[in-house]
C-alpha cells in the first residue's frame, strides 16, 4: 500500500512539475497543497495518538514519505516523486479514516489528479521544446559569429572607457602577430598604422574615439609589417544603466581587395594602361587646372601635341603586340626627353601630349621639340627586328594662342597638322594663318560634297600603249574636278579630302559606273582601268557594285581592270583573300598599282590574283640619269612579273630615252605624256575613231627643272667681258641672251653674283640666245638664291663689252 502511494504521488508530482512552470494558479495551488498536506497528516496523527493513546505509524510514515518525496522532487526536479508524495498523502488519510468517505475522497483525488497530470506533461513538453529552440538559436548565433570571425569576413572588438581593448577577434590578433589574450588591455589604436592612413576629411578615428561618437566604415591601414592591408572599422559608444560611458563596441571587415580595386579603377581613370603615362582625362584636368589658376601669371603654359609618323606601318605589318611594344618604348623615350620640363601623357593610339607649365621661351620649346623628334626617330628593336618611325610636333602657347583648354588644344592640333603637311618629322608653332588653311580644307570638303551631288566630277582617260605593237590597249580612268570658282582642283587635294571624310566610297562607285558606261562605246579590244581605294576594297558590297555597273553598261567583265594599291594588304587577313576571290569570280582583271611604294612584303604576290603590275613613275623619273639605280629596279620588277605570268605598265614616261629604257627592260605597256595626255570622254572616243595606233612624241631626254628669271650677268671669255641676261637656270645650266652667233664649244666664266662664279660651255646657239652647260652642277639652293636676289642686288658691269 505504501509503495502504491509513493507511485501515485510521484505521478502527481510529475504532472505538477510540468504544469507548474507554465501556470501561475496551478503552481500556487500545488505549493499550498504541498505545505498544508504534511501539516494535516501530522495533525491527524497527533489527534489519533491523543484519542487512541497509540501512534498511527502508517500515517506518520505517509507524511514523512510525502515530505521527503516533495523535497526530493523540488531539489532534483523529479515529477514522479512529487506525484507519489501527493498520492501517499491521500492514501494515508484513507487508511487512517478507513471509511467510505475517505475512499470517495481518494477516488475524487485520483480523477482530478490524472487529467491535471496529463495537462502538466504536455505543458512541460512544450516548455522543453521552446527551451531547446532557444538553446539552438543561441548556439546557432554563436556558431555563425564564430564562423564569421574564423573565415575573416569580419571581426569584432570592444574597449573600455580608456579605449583599451577588452575583446578582439582571434583571427585579427593572429594577423597582427599576437595571441588574443596578449592584445587585451592594449590601446585600440595600436591595431592601425594611422600615420599612413588616408584621411577622410576631419573625421579620423582618433577624433571619433575622443568625441565618443558613432563612426561607420572608416578605412584604416592595419599595423602589419611587410604587408599592406586595409580594414573598414565601425563602432559605437556603449553606456551602462546609469548612462555612464563604459567604452566602445564595434566590428571590422577586410578592405584590402576593395581598396586595390579602387586604386586600379583610379589608375585606369587617370593613367594609360599600356604605357603608364597620364591619360587624356588627367592631361585635360592638368591643363584646365593651370588655365583656371587664380593669378594670371600662373596661367601661362605650353602644349605640345605629338603624332607618330609611320606607326601604322609597324602596327599593320608586324601586328598589334609589336605596335604595343613600340608604344611602350616611345613612352619611355619621351619621358626621358622631357624629363622635369613638363608632364607627358598619351591621348590614345599614337598621339601624345606634353604640357610645359609656366612661361617658356620659344627657343627652349623648339629645342625640346627637336630633342623629342631626335629621340623618337632613333631605331627601335621590336621582336629582334629594327624599326624606324618618326614624330611630328605641334606647339601652342598660352595665353598667346588661347586662354582656354579647348582653344589651346585646337590650335596645337592645327600646328601639328601643318607640321605633318610640311613633310613630317618636324615641329611647327601655331600661327594665325593656320585657321585660314583649316577653313580652306573644311570649305573644300563642303564643295566636294556639293560636287558629288551636282555631278561636277569628271573622268579623263590616259591611253595605255603596248610596247610591242605601239597600239592603244586601254585607258586609265583619272578623276578630275573643275571647281566653278577655283577652276581645276589638283587630284591629290580633293582625293585626300575624300579619303579623310569617307566620301571616297561614293566617288569610287560613281567612277566605276561612269567608266563602264564610256567603255560600252569603245572597241571590244580596248579595256578601262579604274582605281579602287582601300576603303572601297574593304566594303563587302564591292563585288555587287562592280557587277551592277557592268550589267547596266552591258560590257564584258574582262574589259574592266581594277587597280589596287599595296595598302590593302596591310591587314593581311582572311577578308582580303575573300575579296580577291569574289572579284575574280565576277571576271574582272586586277592590277597592282604603285608597286614598290607601299609597306607590304612580296609575300602577297604568291596568292593575290593580279594580272598586271604597274611600275610607279617615281622609278621612271631619272632612270636615264648617270648613276641612277632606277633602271635596275625596273628590270627586277619586270623579271618578277614575267616569272609570275603578269603584264607590266611603266607609268609617267615622258621622254624618248625613258621609253627606250622601259622597253629595253621588258615592260609590256607604257603610260605617260610620251604618247598622250589624259583625254576627256569625248576626246578619248574621237581618238579611238582615228585608230588604235600610237606614236611617241616628246623630248629626247629629260632636263633638270628650270627657274625662269631675268638676271643680268657678266660672261668672261679669255679676259674679254660681255654683258648678258639669264632667261632661265637649272642646276646644270642656263639659257643666256645677249650674245650673237657664239660658236658651240665656247667656254665662258659666268659671274652669277659678286661672290659666285661658274664655268660653262656653249652647247647650242640660235641668234642672240645660247645654252650653257655648267662645268659643275649648281645646288638647288644656289639657283633659288640667285633667283631671289636677281633685282635686289644689280651686278656691276664695269669693263664689260
Amino acid at each position: 500500500m505504501l509503495a502504491l502511494s509513493v507511485a501515485l504521488a510521484g505521478g502527481i508530482g510529475f504532472a505538477h512539475d510540468r504544469l507548474g512552470h507554465q501556470g501561475v494558479k496551478v503552481r500556487m495551488v500545488a505549493v499550498a497543497g504541498f505545505v498544508v498536506t504534511p501539516l494535516f497528516l501530522f495533525g491527524l496523527g497527533m489527534t489519533m495518538w491523543t484519542v487512541n493513546q497509540q501512534l498511527p505509524w502508517d500515517v506518520v510514515l505517509a507524511a514523512l514519505l510525502c515530505v521527503g518525496g516533495i523535497a526530493s522532487a523540488y531539489l532534483r526536479r523529479q515529477p514522479a516523486l512529487i506525484f507519489a508524495s501527493q498520492i501517499a498523502i491521500w492514501s494515508a488519510a484513507v487508511f487512517v479514516q478507513q471509511s467510505l468517505a475517505g475512499a470517495v475522497a481518494l477516488f475524487v483525488a485520483l480523477c482530478v489528479a490524472v487529467p491535471v497530470s496529463r495537462e502538466q506533461q504536455r505543458e512541460q513538453h512544450d516548455d522543453e521544446v521552446r527551451r531547446e529552440a532557444r538553446d539552438r538559436m543561441q548556439t546557432r548565433a554563436r556558431d555563425i559569429l564564430t564562423d564569421y570571425e574564423k573565415t575573416q569576413q569580419g571581426w569584432f572588438w570592444e574597449t573600455d572607457r580608456r579605449s583599451l581593448l577588452t575583446y578582439i577577434s582571434a583571427p585579427i590578433a593572429n594577423a597582427l602577430g599576437y595571441a588574443q589574450e596578449d592584445l587585451i588591455g592594449q590601446p585600440f589604436v595600436d591595431l592601425f598604422n594611422l600615420e599612413r592612413t588616408e584621411q577622410e576629411g576631419e573625421r579620423t578615428l582618433m577624433f571619433h574615439l575622443t568625441a565618443r561618437s558613432f563612426f561607420r566604415e572608416l578605412p584604416v591601414r592595419a599595423a602589419i609589417d611587410g604587408e599592406e592591408r586595409w580594414w573598414s572599422v565601425s563602432g559605437r559608444p556603449i553606456y551602462d544603466n546609469f548612462h555612464n560611458f563604459v567604452g566602445f563596441r564595434g566590428s571590422g571587415t577586410d578592405l584590402t581587395e576593395k581598396k586595390r580595386s579602387q586604386e586600379d579603377a583610379s589608375r585606369l581613370a587617370h593613367f594609360d594602361s599600356l604605357t603608364g603615362l597620364a591619360n587624356r582625362f588627367q592631361m585635360s584636368q592638368t591643363l584646365e587646372h593651370i588655365l583656371t589658376a587664380p593669378r594670371d601669371m600662373n596661367r601661362e603654359c605650353s602644349v605640345l601635341l605629338l603624332d607618330l609618323d609611320r606607326f601604322k606601318r609597324v602596327n599593320d605589318t608586324m601586328g598589334h603586340p609589336a605596335g604595343d611594344a613600340l608604344l611602350q618604348q616611345v613612352a619611355q623615350r619621351l619621358k626621358r626627353a622631357v624629363d622635369q620640363m613638363g608632364k607627358v601623357g598619351r591621348l590614345g593610339g599614337d598621339e601624345f601630349e606634353v604640357i610645359v607649365g609656366g612661361r617658356t621661351e620659344r627657343r627652349a620649346l623648339a629645342n625640346l621639340a627637336e630633342t623629342i623628334i631626335h629621340s623618337l626617330s632613333q631605331p627601335y628593336s621590336i621582336d629582334g627586328q629594327r624599326v624606324v618611325i618618326g614624330v611630328s610636333v605641334g606647339i601652342a602657347i598660352s595665353p598667346e594662342h588661347g586662354t582656354t583648354s579647348e582653344e589651346l588644344i585646337r590650335n596645337a592640333d592645327l600646328a601639328l597638322y601643318a607640321a605633318k603637311d610640311g613633310g613630317r618629322g618636324r615641329y611647327h608653332f601655331y600661327a594665325q594663318d593656320l585657321h585660314a588653311e583649316a577653313e580652306a580644307r573644311a570649305q573644300l570638303e563642303r564643295d566636294l560634297r556639293d560636287a558629288i551631288v551636282q555631278g561636277d566630277l569628271q573622268l579623263f582617260y590616259q591611253p595605255v600603249v603596248s610596247t610591242a605593237t605601239e597600239c592603244i590597249t586601254g585607258f586609265e580612268a583619272l578623276m578630275r574636278w573643275r571647281h566653278p570658282v577655283k577652276g581645276w582642283i589638283p587630284p591629290d587635294k580633293f582625293v585626300a579630302a575624300g579619303e579623310e571624310t569617307g566620301l571616297i566610297a561614293q566617288m569610287g562607285e560613281w567612277a566605276l559606273r561612269t567608266a563602264c558606261h564610256d567603255l560600252a562605246k569603245w572597241p571590244e579590244e580596248v579595256r578601262v582601268a579604274v582605281n579602287v581605294s582601300p576603303l572601297q576594297f574593304s566594303n563587302p558590297q564591292l563585288p555587287n557594285i562592280v557587277t551592277n555597273a557592268l550589267a547596266r553598261a552591258g560590257v564584258d567583265p574582262s574589259r574592266l581592270e581594277l587597280e589596287i594599291t599595296e595598302s590593302v594588304f596591310l591587314n593581311d587577313d582572311e577578308g582580303t583573300d575573300a575579296m580577291f576571290a569574289a572579284l575574280k569570280r565576277v571576271g574582272v582583271r586586277m592590277a597592282l598599282d604603285d608597286f614598290g611604294t607601299g609597306y607590304s612584303s612580296l609575300g602577297y604576290l604568291k596568292k593575290a590574283p593580279f594580272d598586271k603590275i604597274k611600275i610607279d613613275q617615281s622609278f621612271v623619273r631619272g632612270a636615264t640619269q648617270p648613276g641612277s639605280r632606277n633602271g635596275a629596279i625596273i628590270a627586277s620588277i619586270t623579271s618578277l612579273a614575267q616569272a609570275l605570268g603578269m603584264d607590266t605598265t611603266a607609268e609617267g614616261v615622258e621622254t624618248l630615252d625613258e621609253l627606250d629604257l622601259v622597253r629595253m627592260h621588258g615592260c609590256s605597256h607604257v603610260q605617260g605624256f610620251i604618247y598622250e595626255c589624259p583625254l576627256s570622254s569625248e576626246d578619248a572616243l574621237a581618238r579611238l575613231e582615228q585608230g588604235l595606233a600610237a606614236i611617241a612624241s616628246g623630248p629626247r631626254s629629260a632636263r633638270a627643272p628650270r627657274q625662269t628669271m631675268l638676271r643680268k650677268v657678266v660672261l668672261d671669255h679669255e679676259g674679254q667681258r660681255y654683258k648678258g641676261t639669264i632667261r632661265n637656270i637649272s642646276d646644270g645650266g642656263a639659257m643666256v641672251e645677249g650674245l650673237w652667233n657664239v660658236p658651240i664649244g665656247t667656254i665662258f666664266e659666268v659671274r652669277l653674283s659678286e661672290s659666285h662664279r661658274v664655268k660653262g660651255i656653249v652647247r647650242w646657239c640660235q641668234e642672240n640666245r645660247m645654252g650653257l652647260q655648267f662645268e659643275l652642277p649648281l645646288g638647288r639652293d644656289d639657283c633659288g638664291r640667285i633667283a631671289a636676289v636677281q633685282e635686289k642686288a644689280p651686278l656691276r658691269l664695269q669693263g664689260a663689252a
